[in-house]
């Protein structure tokens, strides 16, 4: 009997430890990441999306969303769901992706982005990143405000 509870105590164990972790890696919104660099870090998160666990990329992305992004999308287990639906699971380990600044002005970023998915077709996004202005830990970090449905461009093949 005490082996057992030992096994069971060593997976809670793991468990917890695993959580912790995934949740250390995540970048965390700062004043220093400029607009470009939010959308490749939001891209490569949802590219390799279960690394180094699962939704790890979805998490990721979560953390740069606008707080007025948040309450529209929001709460995290909601945002998931909408990620892993019919529209945006196309993001999900995606294949590539191709980044074209559309305009950049001191508090907005509009960047065109093209997805090669896993069934080798190509879609394409608009994605709105803006400065946060009010005051707290957020203020002047670049957070994602609008991420358009995508558009089917065809087929790699």
């Amino acid at each position: 009997m005490l082996k057992k509870q030992l096994i069971i105590f060593k997976i809670v164990l793991i468990y917890f430890l695993n959580l912790t972790i995934s949740h250390a890696d995540l970048v965390k919104p700062n004043s220093g990441i400029k607009p470009n660099q939010v959308i490749k870090m939001q891209l490569k998160s949802l590219k390799y999306n279960d690394r180094p666990s699962k939704d790890n990329g979805i998490n990721q992305v979560w953390e740069f969303a606008h707080p007025n992004n948040k309450k529209n999308t929001g709460p995290l287990t909601k945002f998931s769901k909408m990620i892993k639906g019919k529209s945006y699971k196309v993001l999900l380990n995606h294949l590539d992706h191709k980044i074209i600044q559309l305009k950049l002005t001191k508090s907005i970023a509009l960047y065109e982005v093209i997805i090669l998915d896993e069934k080798k077709l190509y879609f394409k996004f608009n994605w709105q990143v803006e400065k946060y202005i009010k005051d707290g830990p957020l203020k002047n970090c670049w957070l994602t405000v609008m991420v358009s449905d995508p558009i089917l461009l065809g087929s790699s093949i």
